[in-house]
């Protein structure tokens, strides 16, 4: 089954190079004969090819969970893009099982899971992998890698992972797949600070009067669709109460990362009420941590940010407040419209030293050069020099919490903008209802 997925990166090459009707149909010919027929011949109980959801290659013909069924989500008022020939690929990978089972056949009972996601740094991303691969405790768990579209250099990095399971998803609906229509760029859209009444082009101006950027609003969608994708439509993960932590391509996790993250998570409960997530890295990126013997709950950071299925359930219930913000950035839109939702309990709890180390310079708003890549990483960060501390547990139990006031965005803060188009908002919140049963 793997095999289906690896011979996605030439089909991948044809799809995203450009949606000429003559490149279509040359993919549709190549998957029918290089990619489903040698999964058909080897498979069992296929009753169609594109026919449904539960046909899809490596999906209903080996009893796994269906994927997105777009037909009927229309019929229940969920209006999600119609999915292009790539993005029908991708989401039968994404049902497909992990791989590596036969070397890690079991996980742990206490395991917590970690979620990777991903757009088109590969440099960062072998550095990140290079990090993960020497966590004590990886090998417990399940690794779950959020692609943004698909890349076949960030495909093959993953690809080369054997120290743990590893499960890779696919975001279908990624505006870096569709080069001429919703949600890529559309013909007729307007752009930067275009008069949609005078020019007649599409779109709704934010609140600066820009118009949507794909390449900005795509890391927002990205981490809505993961969100929900990860807690209520992976077969591995629907079940599962405990807790998930969230980590970039450009996050370095230190060997103690995943066992300190383990003794937070623990000890949030007994020692920190008003806690909800529980973090690998101080919310300050540039910050190696105190280092002092006591515990520290902050404002929740974005490296190593660690919560439950029940956060989840919190954070999803204001998917109108996330989805309607007019701020490009999810986790900004966090820190003002959710995390308030939460009263008081609204910090995270973590160590006096960093478990783990934001490594890049060069962010996803700046854009990314694979020639200047060594120069987008910290240099004052050596990250071969780890010290002995940071390879074992290093968190005390009897350690009492030092609590750090949160401060916010002033009031009235209406966000940066970039995310006033109401096409982007509405699929925002279609990802929402997606995986939902409610009628």
């Amino acid at each position: 089954m793997a095999k289906f997925c690896s011979k996605l990166r030439l089909a991948a090459a044809w799809s995203c190079g450009g949606c000429q009707l003559w490149a279509i149909l040359l993919l549709q010919i190549f998957v029918l004969s290089f990619v489903v027929g040698p999964y058909l011949a080897t498979t069992d109980g296929f009753n169609g090819l594109w026919g449904g959801a539960n046909n899809l290659p490596g999906v209903g013909a080996v009893g796994l969970s269906p994927v997105v069924d777009v037909d009927a989500l229309r019929l229940r008022g969920v209006n999600l893009p119609a999915p292009n020939e790539l993005s029908k690929l991708l989401l039968a990978c994404n049902s497909l099982p992990p791989r590596n089972l036969d070397l890690f056949p079991s996980l742990r009972d206490d395991r917590i899971l970690i979620v990777l996601y991903v757009h088109f740094r590969p440099e960062y991303l072998k550095l990140a992998v290079s990090a993960l691969s020497v966590v004590n405790g990886i090998n417990e768990t399940l690794l779950i890698v959020s692609h943004d579209g698909f890349y076949e250099e960030m495909n093959a990095v993953v690809e080369s992972i054997r120290f743990c399971q590893v499960k890779q998803i696919f975001a279908p609906w990624s505006p870096h797949l569709y080069t001429d229509q919703f949600p890529g760029t559309s013909p007729g859209d307007c752009k930067d600070k275009d008069d949609a009444e005078t020019l007649g082009c599409r779109g709704n101006p934010d609140q600066y009067g820009n118009h949507r950027s794909v390449r900005i609003v795509s890391l927002k969608h990205h981490w809505w669709w993961m969100m929900n994708t990860v807690w209520d439509g992976l077969e591995e993960t629907r079940g599962f109460n405990g807790h998930a932590m969230f980590i970039e391509e450009d996050h370095y996790l230190l060997p103690n990362a995943y066992r300190n993250i383990q003794i937070l998570a623990e000890l949030k409960q007994k020692k920190c009420p008003y806690c909800i997530a529980a973090n690998a890295a101080p919310v300050d990126v540039r910050s190696r941590g105190e280092r002092f013997n006591q515990l520290v709950a902050e404002k929740i950071g974005n490296v190593g940010y660690t919560f439950n299925r029940t956060v989840w359930k919190r954070i999803h219930t204001q998917a109108e407040r996330f989805c309607k913000f007019d701020d490009y950035n999810w986790d900004i839109t966090m820190w003002t419209m959710i995390y308030p939702t939460f009263g008081d309990a609204l910090y995270t709890l973590r160590g006096p030293r960093t478990s783990a180390v934001h490594f890049g310079k060069c962010g996803l708003h700046q854009g990314y050069s694979k020639s200047k890549s060594s120069q987008c990483r910290d240099s004052a960060m050596h990250l071969g020099s780890i010290e002995e501390a940071d390879k074992v547990p290093n968190i005390d139990l009897e350690w009492s919490v030092r609590k750090y006031p949160i401060r916010g965005y002033a009031s009235g803060f209406q966000g940066w903008g970039g995310w006033a188009d109401k096409r982007d908002q509405n699929l925002c919140l279609s990802f929402s209802s997606m995986y939902s049963t409610s009628p």
